[in-house]
Protein backbone atom coordinates (compact mmCIF):
# COMPACT_ATOMS: atom_id res chain seq x y z
CA UNK A 1 0.00 0.00 0.00
CA UNK A 2 1.39 3.28 -0.96
CA UNK A 3 1.88 5.92 1.84
CA UNK A 4 3.10 9.47 1.09
CA UNK A 5 6.03 10.44 3.45
CA UNK A 6 4.55 13.96 3.67
CA UNK A 7 1.06 15.82 3.92
CA UNK A 8 -1.15 17.17 0.52
CA UNK A 9 -0.69 21.12 0.94
CA UNK A 10 -4.12 21.93 1.76
CA UNK A 11 -3.51 19.11 5.13
CA UNK A 12 -0.85 20.91 6.11
CA UNK A 13 -2.91 24.29 5.22
CA UNK A 14 -5.65 23.02 7.68
CA UNK A 15 -3.11 21.85 10.55
CA UNK A 16 -1.31 25.44 10.52
CA UNK A 17 -4.53 27.47 11.06
CA UNK A 18 -6.00 24.81 13.96
CA UNK A 19 -2.45 25.47 15.66
CA UNK A 20 -2.20 28.83 14.86
CA UNK A 21 -6.00 29.50 16.77
CA UNK A 22 -5.50 27.03 19.36
CA UNK A 23 -1.88 27.36 20.41
CA UNK A 24 -1.33 31.58 20.04
CA UNK A 25 -5.43 32.40 20.38
CA UNK A 26 -6.63 35.73 19.42
CA UNK A 27 -4.47 38.87 20.21
CA UNK A 28 -5.08 39.87 23.54
CA UNK A 29 -8.02 41.93 23.92
CA UNK A 30 -9.70 41.09 20.49
CA UNK A 31 -13.07 42.09 19.44
CA UNK A 32 -14.64 39.28 21.30
CA UNK A 33 -13.17 39.58 24.69
CA UNK A 34 -13.04 43.21 25.39
CA UNK A 35 -14.78 44.61 28.45
CA UNK A 36 -17.01 47.27 28.57
CA UNK A 37 -16.13 50.92 29.28
CA UNK A 38 -15.93 51.55 32.77
CA UNK A 39 -17.27 54.58 33.95
CA UNK A 40 -16.12 56.62 36.63
CA UNK A 41 -16.72 55.79 40.23
CA UNK A 42 -19.18 58.20 41.65
CA UNK A 43 -17.99 58.39 44.90
CA UNK A 44 -14.28 59.57 43.86
CA UNK A 45 -13.52 62.99 45.13
CA UNK A 46 -11.29 63.97 47.78
CA UNK A 47 -12.74 64.14 51.17
CA UNK A 48 -13.18 67.52 52.14
CA UNK A 49 -11.07 69.29 54.70
CA UNK A 50 -12.90 69.22 58.13
CA UNK A 51 -11.61 69.46 61.54
CA UNK A 52 -8.33 70.20 62.11
CA UNK A 53 -6.20 66.89 63.12
CA UNK A 54 -4.51 67.10 66.90
CA UNK A 55 -2.30 64.10 65.05
CA UNK A 56 1.54 64.66 63.80
CA UNK A 57 4.01 62.69 62.96
CA UNK A 58 7.11 63.34 65.74
CA UNK A 59 10.41 64.69 64.18
CA UNK A 60 13.73 64.80 65.71
CA UNK A 61 14.79 64.60 70.00
CA UNK A 62 14.12 66.61 72.80
CA UNK A 63 16.89 68.70 73.36
CA UNK A 64 18.31 69.84 76.98
CA UNK A 65 17.78 73.60 76.88
CA UNK A 66 14.40 75.06 76.46
CA UNK A 67 13.11 75.97 73.17
CA UNK A 68 11.92 79.31 72.27
CA UNK A 69 9.22 78.90 70.13
CA UNK A 70 7.63 81.83 67.90
CA UNK A 71 3.96 81.92 66.49
CA UNK A 72 5.23 81.84 63.15
CA UNK A 73 7.85 78.48 63.59
CA UNK A 74 4.83 76.92 65.61
CA UNK A 75 2.73 76.95 62.28
CA UNK A 76 5.71 76.09 60.07
CA UNK A 77 6.06 72.81 62.04
CA UNK A 78 2.34 72.30 61.70
CA UNK A 79 2.67 73.08 58.43
CA UNK A 80 5.50 70.17 57.97
CA UNK A 81 4.02 67.70 60.46
CA UNK A 82 0.73 67.36 61.04
CA UNK A 83 -1.29 64.90 59.79
CA UNK A 84 -3.88 67.09 58.38
CA UNK A 85 -1.52 68.20 55.43
CA UNK A 86 -0.08 65.27 55.10
CA UNK A 87 -3.26 62.99 54.65
CA UNK A 88 -4.50 65.52 52.10
CA UNK A 89 -1.36 65.51 50.19
CA UNK A 90 -1.42 61.03 50.45
CA UNK A 91 -5.27 61.65 49.22
CA UNK A 92 -3.93 64.44 46.67
CA UNK A 93 -1.55 61.68 45.18
CA UNK A 94 -4.13 58.52 45.01
CA UNK A 95 -6.17 60.86 42.90
CA UNK A 96 -3.68 61.82 40.55
CA UNK A 97 -3.37 57.85 40.44
CA UNK A 98 -6.35 57.86 39.21
CA UNK A 99 -6.55 60.00 36.89
CA UNK A 100 -2.94 58.20 35.87
CA UNK A 101 -5.53 54.61 35.30
CA UNK A 102 -8.44 56.83 33.48
CA UNK A 103 -5.83 58.18 30.99
CA UNK A 104 -4.78 54.76 30.47
CA UNK A 105 -7.82 53.46 29.32
CA UNK A 106 -7.35 56.39 26.55
CA UNK A 107 -4.30 54.91 25.58
CA UNK A 108 -3.35 51.91 23.34
CA UNK A 109 -2.03 48.76 24.95
CA UNK A 110 1.02 47.52 23.30
CA UNK A 111 2.67 43.87 24.00
CA UNK A 112 4.64 41.62 22.51
CA UNK A 113 5.56 37.66 23.24
CA UNK A 114 7.88 35.21 21.70
CA UNK A 115 7.08 31.07 21.73
CA UNK A 116 8.20 27.82 20.37
CA UNK A 117 5.95 25.59 19.58
CA UNK A 118 6.47 21.49 19.21
CA UNK A 119 2.97 19.88 18.26
CA UNK A 120 1.73 16.26 17.23
CA UNK A 121 -2.42 16.86 16.00
CA UNK A 122 -4.55 14.24 15.97
CA UNK A 123 -6.78 15.05 12.77
CA UNK A 124 -9.78 12.41 13.70
CA UNK A 125 -9.81 13.65 17.30
CA UNK A 126 -10.80 17.23 15.57
CA UNK A 127 -13.26 15.60 13.36
CA UNK A 128 -11.25 15.52 10.14
CA UNK A 129 -11.74 12.57 8.19
CA UNK A 130 -10.97 11.75 4.10
CA UNK A 131 -12.05 8.97 2.40
CA UNK A 132 -9.31 7.97 -0.52
CA UNK A 133 -11.08 7.53 -3.88
CA UNK A 134 -8.10 5.52 -4.72
CA UNK A 135 -7.55 2.50 -3.14
CA UNK A 136 -4.61 1.35 -1.34
CA UNK A 137 -3.91 5.61 -0.79
CA UNK A 138 -5.34 6.82 3.03
CA UNK A 139 -5.01 10.11 4.65
CA UNK A 140 -2.56 10.17 7.58
CA UNK A 141 -4.39 10.96 10.72
CA UNK A 142 -1.80 12.17 13.13
CA UNK A 143 0.38 15.25 12.04
CA UNK A 144 3.66 16.11 13.17
CA UNK A 145 5.08 16.34 15.40
CA UNK A 146 6.07 19.68 13.87
CA UNK A 147 7.29 22.89 15.73
CA UNK A 148 7.45 26.50 14.73
CA UNK A 149 8.69 30.00 16.85
CA UNK A 150 5.97 32.79 16.68
CA UNK A 151 7.76 36.57 17.94
CA UNK A 152 4.97 38.69 17.76
CA UNK A 153 3.69 42.05 19.26
CA UNK A 154 -0.28 43.18 19.53
CA UNK A 155 -1.93 46.39 19.52
CA UNK A 156 -4.88 47.34 21.17
CA UNK A 157 -6.74 50.58 21.33
CA UNK A 158 -10.28 51.47 22.48
CA UNK A 159 -11.69 54.85 21.92
CA UNK A 160 -14.97 56.22 23.34
CA UNK A 161 -16.67 59.44 24.33
CA UNK A 162 -17.59 57.62 27.70
CA UNK A 163 -13.45 56.95 28.24
CA UNK A 164 -12.65 60.98 27.63
CA UNK A 165 -14.94 62.23 29.60
CA UNK A 166 -14.07 60.16 32.48
CA UNK A 167 -10.48 61.44 31.68
CA UNK A 168 -11.63 64.94 32.18
CA UNK A 169 -13.68 64.42 35.53
CA UNK A 170 -10.74 63.32 37.08
CA UNK A 171 -8.76 66.31 35.96
CA UNK A 172 -11.37 68.06 38.50
CA UNK A 173 -10.91 65.84 40.34
CA UNK A 174 -7.19 66.38 40.53
CA UNK A 175 -7.99 69.81 40.70
CA UNK A 176 -10.20 69.68 44.20
CA UNK A 177 -7.74 67.28 46.06
CA UNK A 178 -4.90 70.01 45.14
CA UNK A 179 -7.38 73.17 46.42
CA UNK A 180 -8.33 70.98 49.52
CA UNK A 181 -4.71 70.08 50.43
CA UNK A 182 -4.18 73.95 50.56
CA UNK A 183 -7.49 74.75 52.52
CA UNK A 184 -6.08 71.64 54.89
CA UNK A 185 -3.09 74.03 55.46
CA UNK A 186 -5.18 77.07 55.93
CA UNK A 187 -7.04 75.45 58.59
CA UNK A 188 -4.26 73.89 60.71
CA UNK A 189 -2.81 77.64 60.35
CA UNK A 190 -5.90 78.38 62.33
CA UNK A 191 -5.68 75.60 64.57
CA UNK A 192 -1.87 76.04 65.61
CA UNK A 193 -2.85 80.15 66.11
CA UNK A 194 -5.58 79.18 68.37
CA UNK A 195 -3.30 76.81 70.54
CA UNK A 196 -0.72 79.13 70.44
CA UNK A 197 -2.89 82.06 71.41
CA UNK A 198 -4.67 80.04 74.29
CA UNK A 199 -0.82 79.09 75.90
CA UNK A 200 -0.40 83.13 75.96
CA UNK A 201 -3.55 83.37 77.79
CA UNK A 202 -3.09 80.54 80.34
CA UNK A 203 0.30 81.98 81.12
CA UNK A 204 -1.00 85.33 81.51
CA UNK A 205 -3.46 83.77 84.11
CA UNK A 206 -1.17 82.23 85.83
CA UNK A 207 1.00 85.39 86.10
CA UNK A 208 -1.87 87.13 87.22
CA UNK A 209 -2.39 84.61 90.06
CA UNK A 210 0.42 84.33 91.02
CA UNK A 211 0.29 88.56 91.64
CA UNK A 212 -2.67 87.88 93.39
CA UNK A 213 -1.30 85.60 95.69
CA UNK A 214 1.63 88.11 96.41
CA UNK A 215 -1.04 90.44 97.55
CA UNK A 216 -3.45 87.85 99.24
CA UNK A 217 0.48 86.44 101.77
CA UNK A 218 0.37 90.51 102.30
CA UNK A 219 -3.46 90.79 103.47
CA UNK A 220 -3.07 87.62 105.92
CA UNK A 221 0.42 88.93 107.13
CA UNK A 222 -1.15 92.14 107.72
CA UNK A 223 -4.27 90.79 109.40
CA UNK A 224 -2.02 88.12 111.53
CA UNK A 225 -0.06 91.51 112.63
CA UNK A 226 -2.98 93.26 113.70
CA UNK A 227 -4.68 90.06 115.25
CA UNK A 228 -1.40 89.49 117.46
CA UNK A 229 -1.59 93.36 118.49
CA UNK A 230 -5.33 92.69 119.21
CA UNK A 231 -6.58 95.24 116.71
CA UNK A 232 -9.07 92.96 114.83
CA UNK A 233 -10.88 89.43 115.28
CA UNK A 234 -9.27 86.12 114.92
CA UNK A 235 -11.94 85.38 111.86
CA UNK A 236 -10.36 88.34 110.01
CA UNK A 237 -6.98 86.32 110.18
CA UNK A 238 -8.97 83.37 108.70
CA UNK A 239 -10.72 85.53 105.74
CA UNK A 240 -7.58 86.07 104.64
CA UNK A 241 -6.03 83.17 104.79
CA UNK A 242 -8.94 81.53 103.36
CA UNK A 243 -8.25 83.90 100.31
CA UNK A 244 -5.00 82.88 99.82
CA UNK A 245 -5.40 79.63 99.35
CA UNK A 246 -8.35 79.81 97.32
CA UNK A 247 -5.47 81.75 95.05
CA UNK A 248 -2.93 78.75 94.66
CA UNK A 249 -5.81 76.32 94.45
CA UNK A 250 -5.79 78.58 91.32
CA UNK A 251 -2.82 78.60 90.91
CA UNK A 252 -2.36 74.97 91.04
CA UNK A 253 -5.52 73.73 88.28
CA UNK A 254 -4.15 77.18 86.06
CA UNK A 255 -0.72 75.50 85.88
CA UNK A 256 -2.12 72.14 85.05
CA UNK A 257 -4.25 73.87 82.07
CA UNK A 258 -1.49 75.58 80.62
CA UNK A 259 1.31 72.25 80.73
CA UNK A 260 -1.92 70.58 79.50
CA UNK A 261 -2.51 73.24 76.56
CA UNK A 262 1.74 73.44 76.01
CA UNK A 263 1.41 68.99 75.10
CA UNK A 264 -1.52 69.62 73.07
CA UNK A 265 0.59 72.59 70.87
CA UNK A 266 3.73 70.08 70.75
CA UNK A 267 1.09 67.25 69.75
CA UNK A 268 -0.07 69.35 66.59
CA UNK A 269 3.11 70.51 65.73
CA UNK A 270 4.88 67.21 66.04
CA UNK A 271 7.68 68.24 68.55
CA UNK A 272 8.50 66.01 71.01
CA UNK A 273 6.24 66.15 74.45
CA UNK A 274 9.78 65.99 76.31
CA UNK A 275 11.27 69.00 74.37
CA UNK A 276 10.58 72.12 76.80
CA UNK A 277 9.98 74.92 75.10
CA UNK A 278 8.62 78.86 75.72
CA UNK A 279 6.33 81.29 73.76
CA UNK A 280 8.45 83.85 72.43
CA UNK A 281 5.53 85.96 71.24
CA UNK A 282 3.31 87.62 73.12
CA UNK A 283 0.39 89.75 71.29
CA UNK A 284 -1.13 92.31 72.81
CA UNK A 285 -4.56 94.59 71.91
CA UNK A 286 -4.23 96.51 69.12
CA UNK A 287 -7.42 97.72 67.36
CA UNK A 288 -8.54 97.48 63.54
CA UNK A 289 -9.65 99.59 61.08
CA UNK A 290 -12.80 98.62 60.08
CA UNK A 291 -13.17 96.84 56.64
CA UNK A 292 -16.10 96.68 54.01
CA UNK A 293 -18.56 93.29 55.12
CA UNK A 294 -19.64 92.84 51.75
CA UNK A 295 -16.20 92.94 50.06
CA UNK A 296 -14.89 90.74 52.86
CA UNK A 297 -17.88 88.10 52.11
CA UNK A 298 -17.16 88.44 48.13
CA UNK A 299 -13.74 87.56 48.55
CA UNK A 300 -14.39 84.86 50.93
CA UNK A 301 -16.96 83.20 47.98
CA UNK A 302 -13.78 83.85 45.49
CA UNK A 303 -10.78 82.99 47.52
CA UNK A 304 -11.56 80.29 49.67
CA UNK A 305 -10.14 77.14 48.33
CA UNK A 306 -12.61 74.78 50.01
CA UNK A 307 -15.28 76.64 47.90
CA UNK A 308 -13.19 76.14 45.02
CA UNK A 309 -12.49 72.44 45.75
CA UNK A 310 -16.19 71.73 46.15
CA UNK A 311 -16.88 74.00 42.54
CA UNK A 312 -13.93 71.28 41.13
CA UNK A 313 -16.21 68.51 42.77
CA UNK A 314 -19.57 69.43 40.82
CA UNK A 315 -17.50 70.49 37.44
CA UNK A 316 -16.39 66.53 37.98
CA UNK A 317 -19.59 65.15 38.63
CA UNK A 318 -21.35 66.93 35.46
CA UNK A 319 -18.39 65.45 33.72
CA UNK A 320 -19.00 61.88 35.10
CA UNK A 321 -22.66 62.23 34.33
CA UNK A 322 -21.88 63.09 30.99
CA UNK A 323 -19.59 60.46 30.33
CA UNK A 324 -22.97 57.71 31.84
CA UNK A 325 -24.73 59.61 28.98
CA UNK A 326 -22.30 58.66 26.35
CA UNK A 327 -22.75 55.02 27.13
CA UNK A 328 -25.30 54.64 24.46
CA UNK A 329 -22.72 56.17 21.87
CA UNK A 330 -20.72 53.78 20.16
CA UNK A 331 -16.88 53.21 20.78
CA UNK A 332 -14.29 52.79 18.23
CA UNK A 333 -11.88 49.05 18.13
CA UNK A 334 -8.89 48.59 16.83
CA UNK A 335 -6.30 45.65 16.89
CA UNK A 336 -2.95 44.73 15.37
CA UNK A 337 -0.49 42.35 15.72
CA UNK A 338 2.56 41.81 13.45
CA UNK A 339 5.11 39.03 14.13
CA UNK A 340 7.96 36.14 12.27
CA UNK A 341 6.37 32.80 12.29
CA UNK A 342 8.58 30.05 10.54
CA UNK A 343 9.96 26.47 11.84
CA UNK A 344 13.43 28.83 13.43
CA UNK A 345 13.85 32.24 13.43
CA UNK A 346 16.33 31.67 10.01
CA UNK A 347 13.30 30.62 8.41
CA UNK A 348 10.65 32.67 9.65
CA UNK A 349 8.63 35.02 7.60
CA UNK A 350 6.21 38.69 8.82
CA UNK A 351 2.81 37.92 9.13
CA UNK A 352 0.43 40.41 10.61
CA UNK A 353 -3.07 41.25 11.60
CA UNK A 354 -5.24 44.62 11.40
CA UNK A 355 -8.61 44.66 12.29
CA UNK A 356 -11.06 47.56 13.51
CA UNK A 357 -14.82 47.68 14.37
CA UNK A 358 -17.31 50.11 16.16
CA UNK A 359 -19.33 48.60 18.84
CA UNK A 360 -22.69 49.96 20.07
CA UNK A 361 -25.23 49.14 22.47
CA UNK A 362 -27.88 46.76 21.73
CA UNK A 363 -29.58 45.70 24.92
CA UNK A 364 -27.70 47.71 27.70
CA UNK A 365 -30.54 50.41 28.47
CA UNK A 366 -31.47 49.20 31.55
CA UNK A 367 -28.07 48.96 32.92
CA UNK A 368 -27.17 53.02 31.21
CA UNK A 369 -29.95 54.34 32.86
CA UNK A 370 -29.12 53.37 36.08
CA UNK A 371 -25.61 55.25 35.81
CA UNK A 372 -27.08 58.20 34.38
CA UNK A 373 -29.72 57.95 37.68
CA UNK A 374 -26.24 57.44 39.96
CA UNK A 375 -24.47 60.12 38.14
CA UNK A 376 -27.56 62.58 38.58
CA UNK A 377 -28.03 62.22 41.84
CA UNK A 378 -24.20 62.46 42.76
CA UNK A 379 -24.38 65.73 40.92
CA UNK A 380 -27.53 67.27 42.81
CA UNK A 381 -25.39 66.39 46.08
CA UNK A 382 -22.17 67.93 44.82
CA UNK A 383 -24.28 71.15 44.00
CA UNK A 384 -26.19 70.88 47.14
CA UNK A 385 -22.38 70.32 49.31
CA UNK A 386 -21.04 73.66 47.56
CA UNK A 387 -24.20 75.88 48.01
CA UNK A 388 -24.09 74.28 51.70
CA UNK A 389 -20.23 75.42 51.72
CA UNK A 390 -20.88 78.82 50.34
CA UNK A 391 -23.49 79.81 53.19
CA UNK A 392 -20.82 78.52 55.38
CA UNK A 393 -18.35 81.01 54.37
CA UNK A 394 -20.83 83.98 54.36
CA UNK A 395 -21.14 82.88 57.94
CA UNK A 396 -18.09 82.33 59.27
CA UNK A 397 -17.33 85.92 58.21
CA UNK A 398 -20.18 87.17 59.38
CA UNK A 399 -19.69 85.43 62.54
CA UNK A 400 -16.34 86.53 62.82
CA UNK A 401 -16.93 90.10 62.56
CA UNK A 402 -19.33 89.79 65.30
CA UNK A 403 -16.81 88.59 67.56
CA UNK A 404 -14.08 91.08 66.86
CA UNK A 405 -16.49 93.86 67.40
CA UNK A 406 -17.95 92.24 70.58
CA UNK A 407 -14.39 91.34 71.91
CA UNK A 408 -12.61 94.55 71.25
CA UNK A 409 -15.70 96.21 73.35
CA UNK A 410 -15.18 93.43 75.85
CA UNK A 411 -11.33 94.30 75.76
CA UNK A 412 -12.40 98.11 76.74
CA UNK A 413 -14.62 97.21 79.48
CA UNK A 414 -12.71 94.63 80.76
CA UNK A 415 -9.67 96.79 80.90
CA UNK A 416 -11.53 99.59 82.66
CA UNK A 417 -12.80 96.97 85.32
CA UNK A 418 -9.68 95.80 86.10
CA UNK A 419 -8.08 99.49 86.77
CA UNK A 420 -10.68 100.19 88.61
CA UNK A 421 -10.52 96.91 90.80
CA UNK A 422 -7.43 97.45 91.27
CA UNK A 423 -8.00 101.01 92.54
CA UNK A 424 -10.39 99.59 95.16
CA UNK A 425 -8.46 96.73 96.43
CA UNK A 426 -5.88 99.43 97.14
CA UNK A 427 -8.65 101.92 99.03
CA UNK A 428 -9.99 98.44 101.07
CA UNK A 429 -6.39 98.11 101.70
CA UNK A 430 -5.59 101.33 103.10
CA UNK A 431 -9.09 100.84 105.16
CA UNK A 432 -8.33 98.20 106.83
CA UNK A 433 -4.90 99.34 107.99
CA UNK A 434 -6.09 102.08 109.15
CA UNK A 435 -8.98 100.30 111.15
CA UNK A 436 -12.09 101.22 109.68
CA UNK A 437 -13.04 98.09 107.48
CA UNK A 438 -12.73 94.34 108.43
CA UNK A 439 -11.49 91.55 106.17
CA UNK A 440 -15.06 91.40 104.34
CA UNK A 441 -13.75 94.55 102.59
CA UNK A 442 -10.14 93.54 101.41
CA UNK A 443 -11.55 90.06 100.44
CA UNK A 444 -14.29 91.15 98.33
CA UNK A 445 -12.28 93.55 96.61
CA UNK A 446 -9.27 90.80 95.99
CA UNK A 447 -12.05 88.42 94.47
CA UNK A 448 -13.20 91.40 92.19
CA UNK A 449 -9.57 91.92 90.75
CA UNK A 450 -9.03 88.09 90.14
CA UNK A 451 -12.58 88.41 88.32
CA UNK A 452 -11.41 91.46 86.03
CA UNK A 453 -8.28 90.31 85.43
CA UNK A 454 -9.56 86.90 84.21
CA UNK A 455 -12.36 88.44 82.01
CA UNK A 456 -9.40 90.82 80.45
CA UNK A 457 -7.31 88.02 79.43
CA UNK A 458 -10.32 85.70 78.07
CA UNK A 459 -11.62 89.20 75.99
CA UNK A 460 -7.97 89.49 74.87
CA UNK A 461 -7.55 86.01 73.81
CA UNK A 462 -11.06 85.88 71.88
CA UNK A 463 -10.11 89.44 69.92
CA UNK A 464 -7.04 87.85 68.72
CA UNK A 465 -8.85 84.96 67.33
CA UNK A 466 -11.44 86.42 66.22
CA UNK A 467 -8.81 88.35 63.69
CA UNK A 468 -7.35 84.88 63.01
CA UNK A 469 -10.77 83.65 62.23
CA UNK A 470 -11.41 86.46 59.89
CA UNK A 471 -8.68 85.79 57.87
CA UNK A 472 -9.89 82.07 57.42
CA UNK A 473 -12.91 83.20 57.06
CA UNK A 474 -11.98 84.98 53.78
CA UNK A 475 -9.27 82.03 52.66
CA UNK A 476 -6.24 84.22 53.79
CA UNK A 477 -5.78 82.67 57.34
CA UNK A 478 -1.40 83.90 56.84
CA UNK A 479 -2.35 87.04 56.73
CA UNK A 480 -4.54 86.94 59.96
CA UNK A 481 -1.14 85.46 61.48
CA UNK A 482 0.89 88.31 60.30
CA UNK A 483 -1.46 91.20 61.14
CA UNK A 484 -1.32 89.90 64.64
CA UNK A 485 2.73 89.77 64.71
CA UNK A 486 2.90 93.11 63.69
CA UNK A 487 0.88 94.30 66.64
CA UNK A 488 3.72 93.27 68.80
Amino acid sequence: MLRLRRPPLFVCGITVCYCSFAQIGPPSGGAGSLPRVQQLPLDARPPNAGAPNPGSISSGTAAPEPLSLTLQDAITRGLRYNLGPITANDEARAVRAQRMAAMAQLLPDLTGGVRETVQQINLAAAGLRFNSPFPGFSFPTIVGPFNYVDARAYFNETGSITGFRNWRATGELNRAAELSTKDSREIVTLAVANAYLQIIASAARVDTVRAQIVAAQAVYQQALDRNKSGLNARIDVNRSLVELQTQQQRLTSLSNDYEKQKLALARMIGLPFAQKFTLADTIPYRALPEGNLEEMIARALRDRTDIQAAAAQVKAAELARSAARAEYLPSVDINADYGALGVNPAQSHGTFLLSGGIRFPIFRFGRIRADIGQADAVLAQRRAEHQDLRGRAEQEVRNAVLDITTASQQVAVADSNRKLAAETLEQARDRFRAGVADTIEVVQAQESVAAAEQDYITALYMFNLAQVSLARAVGAAGEGVARLLQGR
